[in-house]
């Protein structure tokens, strides 16, 4: 299933005209965090992408994403400090995979500073081992992922509007672990389904405009996801309600 990926980024450039048609920015940061054994490469394409549309858009500078180890939280807490000091502005949190799981845990620390959250096929809401990639990240961070994951509440939304986009054919992540449950605390949370693979998910056009479409709503207008793409809603966005 992830053979898909080059095919993915292949369509974006016969895909860029529409692209381009994606609400604009308003100029504010965002900042994208890379997935498991990633680096800041990977996400430079939807970053080009973003900051053609006019944000401020970032990766996390700290290198390969080996999990979080020691220091890598705090330095990135710090970066979302520095970055809203420096701008005056609260920050957008883009992750793709175990990136968005951060996103999601520094937002509900900070979220006086975040003024949303979108992830890309990010493994929060199932068992740490419902995906193909748990021995990895033993091995990559030195961890142990049910002990790690027994010291957060993951399926909790960040207190903050948080999109979660997601694929029912990733093939490696489970895909019923990415879907966010309905908060009464928080209604400003939903589920985009996408047709993508999971390596391919941070690269893939209907991706890319949703979460174009996300970043662009204004601070305390929230609203659910409209795809406004006549013909193509069905094909690209399949009904998040369907069994």
């Amino acid at each position: 299933m992830e053979c898909r990926a080059p095919l993915e980024f292949g369509a974006v450039l016969p895909a860029w005209p529409l692209l381009r048609r994606a609400p604009p920015g308003d100029g504010h940061t965002v900042l994208v965090f890379p997935g498991l054994a990633a680096n800041d490469t990977t996400t430079a394409p939807l970053r080009h992408y973003l900051g053609s549309l006019g944000y401020q858009a970032r990766g996390w500078s700290q290198g390969f994403n080996f999990g979080p180890r020691n220091g890598v939280l705090e330095a990135a807490r710090k970066g979302i400090e520095d970055a809203f000091a420096t701008s005056g502005r609260k920050l957008s949190l883009v992750g793709w995979s175990l990136g968005g799981v951060y996103a999601r845990e520094l937002a509900k620390e900070l979220p006086q500073l975040v003024r949303c959250v979108v992830t890309l096929g990010s493994p929060f809401s199932s068992h740490p081992k419902s995906t193909n990639a748990w021995r990895l990240y033993e091995l990559a961070s030195g961890r142990d992922i049910e002990r790690e994951h027994g010291s957060y509440d993951l399926p909790a939304a960040p207190p903050v509007p948080t999109t979660s986009i997601y694929s029912r054919s990733d093939g490696i992540v489970a895909w019923q672990g990415s879907v966010q449950q309905a908060a009464a605390d928080n209604p400003h949370t939903e589920n985009i389904e996408v047709r993508s693979s999971h390596i391919g998910i941070g690269v893939n056009p209907s991706a890319w405009w949703a979460v174009a479409d996300r970043l662009a709503q204004p601070e305390g207008l929230w609203r659910r996801f409209e795809p406004g793409l006549a013909g193509f809603k069905g094909l690209l966005y399949p009904d998040p309600e369907r069994p």
